[in-house]
């Protein structure tokens, strides 16, 4: 069973939902614990607010920002990530319209009443952060100041 998967079941039984988990693992990748940005991210849960808006996964484009974004006032964003932020939602745009027959939220369920599929796209949009990180020179387990 793929580890991403077994760190996607351990944090599903404590609550999380898709996008705090993928914030969650970001921030484990990189050693760090923020309680806030896992709270702020619930706000993207089960299509932004619990509304059936677009699937709250997509929250997988916030790594990226995290190595790239300006955090503080003496940062300056790095042109790079808002490129790969944006690869990676295209990418999730055409994978949940093909296996899921839309990226909303409502759409997935609506097919999948189950759930039966959100760890998959858990799964997969996190391995794509990380793919497009490492293509970028960027290693998933250091952050912007690693």
């Amino acid at each position: 069973m793929n580890e991403i998967f077994l760190d996607l079941l351990r944090l599903k039984s404590k609550g999380y939902c898709c996008a705090q988990i993928i914030i969650i693992l970001a921030l484990e990748a990189q050693g760090k614990n923020n309680p806030d940005l896992v709270r702020s991210a619930g706000g993207l849960c089960f299509g932004i607010n619990w509304s059936g808006e677009v699937c709250g996964a997509v929250g997988g484009s916030i790594p990226p920002c995290l190595y790239g974004g300006k955090g503080t006032d003496d940062e300056t964003p790095d042109p790079d990530y808002q490129r790969m932020t944006a690869e990676l939602v295209d990418w999730f745009g055409v994978f949940t319209d093909e296996a899921c027959g839309g990226r909303r939220c409502s759409d997935i369920l609506d097919k999948f009443p189950d759930h039966s599929m959100c760890g998959r796209i858990v799964v997969d949009t996190y391995g794509k952060c990380h793919e497009i990180l490492q293509r970028n020179g960027l290693d998933p387990a250091v952050g912007r100041n690693g």
